[in-house]
């Protein structure tokens, strides 16, 4: 059997990038767990058996931190919660809200664009160095690294998905800031008439 014909593209679309927030939220979380874990060994270990407590920890947990911020970087992108002046854009009307919101688009690709490209070159400089860190762990800092061109990399796509939808599918009801109030955010009717 073949698949329905009246499989609508925007659905196949809605689908990816549903799996690709699972995922990201699920190495978010794996990582946290992780250094949550390594802090736990160290702390424990400190107190055990200071001598054999592991040195490498903090450094682990600072890697660790810079990728799972990087990849949350890309959720809060899809999720429109990077912080910006949404009070101006309240003030404006939808059709202005639709051009402001595709050049914030526009200018934030090029800045992940930007992102992406110096650091790969930060990557591609450590390793030709060799860059290692200076604990006894010695972990090799490109993959350290390699965490800002790959959360641009996500980023700069969300972006674009960002930007075709308020170009080509932009719906005022759905797609404009302002439009809905939230429940602890609307007024309480006022218990007395002042009009009578």
């Amino acid at each position: 059997m073949s698949a329905p014909e009246s499989a609508h593209p925007g659905d196949t679309l809605a689908r990816v990038i549903a799996v690709w927030d699972r995922i990201e939220r699920l190495l978010v979380g794996l990582l946290g767990a992780f250094a949550l874990v390594i802090a736990v060994i160290q702390v424990v270990g400190r107190y055990l058996d200071p001598a054999q407590a592991i040195t490498w920890a903090e450094e682990v947990i600072v890697y660790v931190a810079v990728w799972a911020v990087m990849l949350a970087a890309s959720e809060l992108v899809h999720r429109d919660g990077h912080v910006r002046p949404d009070l101006v854009l309240r003030l404006l009307k939808p059709h202005v809200q639709r051009w402001v919101e595709m050049f914030n688009c526009l200018v934030a690709i090029a800045f992940t664009f930007g992102m992406v490209w110096y650091g790969w070159v930060v990557v591609a400089t450590a390793q030709m160095l060799d860059q290692r860190s200076s604990t006894d762990l010695q972990f090799p800092i490109w993959i350290y690294y390699l965490a800002l061109p790959t959360g641009g990399a996500l980023m700069c796509a969300r972006y674009v998905i960002r930007l075709i939808r308020y170009a080509l599918f932009f719906d005022p009801k759905t797609m404009t800031v302002g439009q809905h109030i939230a429940v602890h955010e609307a007024l309480p009717e006022p218990a007395v008439s002042f009009t009578e």
